[in-house]
């Protein structure tokens, strides 16, 4: 469910210094129309989390190779499984690699691979299956007051994973730069492929961040399912989380936070930790 800090503040190639063009608006708004209506198709995943991380519509510079890995861990969770033959959320230890090129200054590509389980209560260590997406942008997204984006992903679920072994996600992105305070919301739309357009699943996140410098900031985020569109969840039900996150800006990023569920559908305590860095830039290699 959930480029990663799509967090600015997770990488630099993604969030500083980044340079754009304005050509977005040409490609940008045919591809989202067009994926709008497939994804109209769809229905509510109920997958657990691999990606813990609300976008800020930056990405990798054109020709850079990114690297993110990210580890969740559940030490106070639900102990139940979400379905039949789902791993316990509770002491689960859960992450995966997410690759991530930049092709154009309004276009990333991203490979989740693989996505894994290091241990669950109920389960040895296993492959949860991979993901690709599509982040398009409007360019420079850092030096804009008002910064917005689409994230499509496609994935392959193992069963233990999630009861449809194909799911996506439609992610919008706006995001507003108050500098030192960013405020971001990404309404998410889970889905499985089937069942129209109103059993899209309806899974906000949002973030406030203050930058304390050029190299820390501090940030609040809420990450909520609220369930399908044709009829939420009760309250009861539905999962809300907030987080209190850090990010330090180095040759390698750093994300980390502890989240604590609101309602008894949510997990108790969470944490997550994140590690980004610039493998390889193509363009420069070439010169």
């Amino acid at each position: 469910m959930r480029p990663s800090a799509g967090v600015n503040s997770l990488n630099p190639a993604r969030g500083l210094g980044f340079q754009g063009d304005r050509r977005l608006a040409g490609p940008f708004f045919p591809v989202f129309l067009l994926l709008s209506l497939l994804l109209a198709l769809a229905s509510g995943a109920c997958a657990q989390t691999d990606e813990i991380q609300v976008y800020d519509a930056s990405i990798s510079e054109p020709g850079v190779l990114n690297l993110t890995l990210h580890t969740n861990f559940t030490p106070d969770g639900l102990d139940t499984p979400a379905f039949p033959g789902a791993l316990v959320p509770d002491k689960s230890w859960n992450g995966g690699f997410e690759w991530a090129y930049g092709v154009k200054p309004w276009l990333e590509l991203g490979l989740y691979l693989p996505l894994y389980t290091v241990y669950a209560e109920n389960r040895s260590a296993a492959i949860n299956g991979g993901k690709i997406r599509l982040l398009f942008v409007k360019p420079h997204a850092d030096d804009r007051t008002f910064a917005y984006g689409v994230n499509f992903e496609f994935s392959y679920n193992s069963a233990h994973w999630d009861p449809h072994t194909f799911t996506s996600e439609i992610r919008p992105i706006f995001v507003l730069h108050l500098h030192p305070w960013d405020f971001i919301v990404n309404p998410i739309l889970d889905n499985t492929w089937e069942g129209g357009f109103r059993s899209l699943d309806f899974a906000p996140e949002s973030r406030v961040a203050y930058h304390l410098n050029d190299k820390w900031a501090v940030a609040a985020e809420e990450y909520d399912d609220i369930g399908p569109l044709r009829n939420f969840y009760k309250s009861s039900d539905q999962s809300h989380e907030l987080w209190a996150t850090f990010d330090h800006y180095s040759k390698i990023e750093v994300e980390a936070g502890i989240g604590f569920g609101l309602t008894p559908g949510s997990d108790a305590v969470t944490l997550k930790l994140m590690f980004s860095r610039d493998l390889y830039h193509f363009h420069h290699a070439s010169h």
